[in-house]
């Protein structure tokens, strides 16, 4: 698998459930989620503006997508968490299945961040970003095409300690189209 092959699997609504240790607080949390993915066009004007802020050419991009999501979390019950990110994978061209992944808003903190990806022979889609004050290493497998999984681990920046660390599953739910023919069959 590629990276254009991961994110078209990767592409509609997906149902989360996340089991979240923050082993800094000694606190477990629970998280419910939805979670839209949504393909870009190149010539998205959000896309280009993230490309140029990394000096990136948009010739060289593949699959740009938005991920948005709205959950809620059993530590605060009243606090929705809510979001969206647009996302470039930039492939390496001398190695087709590693590159760069540019997100306007990052996963450990809210900032622009670039990280490294890399799809393993198994296909587990791996990606490692570095923050200000901290890292970030998720793993995203497909159990069947409407089934994945993610584990995340969030790091000291200087790497020598585990913060957070959780693991989801997401299902895909399936749109249905509603038959609204008013033949009389």
């Amino acid at each position: 698998m590629n990276i254009t092959e991961f994110v078209e699997r990767s592409i509609g609504r997906w149902r989360s459930q996340r089991s979240v240790h923050h082993l800094a607080f000694g606190h477990f949390e629970a998280v419910q989620s939805v979670i839209d993915i949504v393909a870009l066009s190149p010539d998205d004007p959000a896309v280009i503006d993230l490309c140029k802020s990394y000096n990136i050419d948009t010739q060289i991009i593949v699959s740009p997508f938005r991920m948005s999501w709205e959950g809620q979390s059993d530590w605060d019950e009243n606090e929705v968490l809510k979001g969206s990110c647009i996302l470039v994978p930039v492939p390496d061209g001398e190695h087709p299945n590693r590159g760069q992944l540019l997100r306007d808003q990052g996963y450990a903190e809210t900032m622009a961040a670039a990280g490294t990806y890399y799809l393993t022979e198994d296909e587990t889609f791996v990606l490692v970003t570095g923050y200000d004050r901290a890292a970030a290493e998720e793993k995203i497998w497909f159990i069947n095409p409407n089934v994945r999984c993610r584990v995340s681990l969030i790091k000291t920046s200087a790497n020598t300690g585990v913060v957070t660390a959780s693991f989801s599953s997401e299902i895909r739910q399936e749109i249905k189209s509603v038959n609204t023919s008013t033949n009389g069959s």
